[in-house]
C-alpha cells in the first residue's frame, strides 16, 4: 500500500513537469496576415449558402446548425451532376478570383516588405520631428 500512496504524488509531480515541458516544445504559432485572400469555398459550400436560406424559410422554428448541415448534405448526395453544375461552375468563378488575388497577394509580400519597412521608417521620422518641433518632451527641458 505504501507504494500505491507514493505514486500519485510522483505522477502529480511529473505531470506538472511535463506540461511546463509541452508548451516550451509548442510551435509558436505565425500571426495570421488580415490582408491575406480567404480560400473560395466549394461547390458544396457554395450550395449551402443558397440551401441554409431556403431551409430557414421552410423551417423557421429549427435553430440547429447541425440538422441544417445533415439536410444540406443529404439533398447533396442526391442531387445529379448536373444538378450540381451550376454550383461547380460559381465555386471555379471563386476559384479563379482567389487564384487571381494570391499572385497579386504575393507579388506584394515579395515587394511589399522593403517598401513597407521604408514607409515605416519614414513615417516614424516624422512623427518623430513633429513630436520633437511640437511639444517637446519633459527629457528635452531636464537637459537644456
Amino acid at each position: 500500500m505504501k507504494g500505491a500512496k507514493s505514486k500519485p504524488k510522483s505522477t502529480d509531480a511529473a505531470l506538472a513537469v511535463n506540461k511546463r515541458g509541452r508548451k516550451s516544445n509548442k510551435k509558436e504559432k505565425k500571426a495570421k496576415d488580415p490582408n491575406k485572400p480567404k480560400r473560395p469555398p466549394s461547390a458544396f459550400f457554395v450550395f449551402l449558402e443558397e440551401f441554409r436560406k431556403e431551409y430557414k424559410e421552410k423551417h423557421p422554428q429549427n435553430k440547429a446548425v447541425s440538422v441544417v448541415g445533415k439536410a444540406a448534405g443529404d439533398k447533396w448526395k442526391s442531387m445529379s451532376d448536373e444538378d450540381k453544375a451550376p454550383y461547380v461552375e460559381k465555386a471555379g468563378k471563386r476559384k479563379a478570383e482567389y487564384e487571381k488575388n494570391m499572385k497579386a497577394y504575393n507579388k506584394e509580400q515579395a515587394d511589399g516588405p522593403k517598401a513597407r519597412e521604408d514607409d515605416s521608417e519614414k513615417s516614424m521620422s516624422e512623427v518623430n520631428n513633429e513630436e520633437d518641433g511640437e511639444g517637446g518632451s519633459d527629457e528635452e527641458e531636464a537637459d537644456e
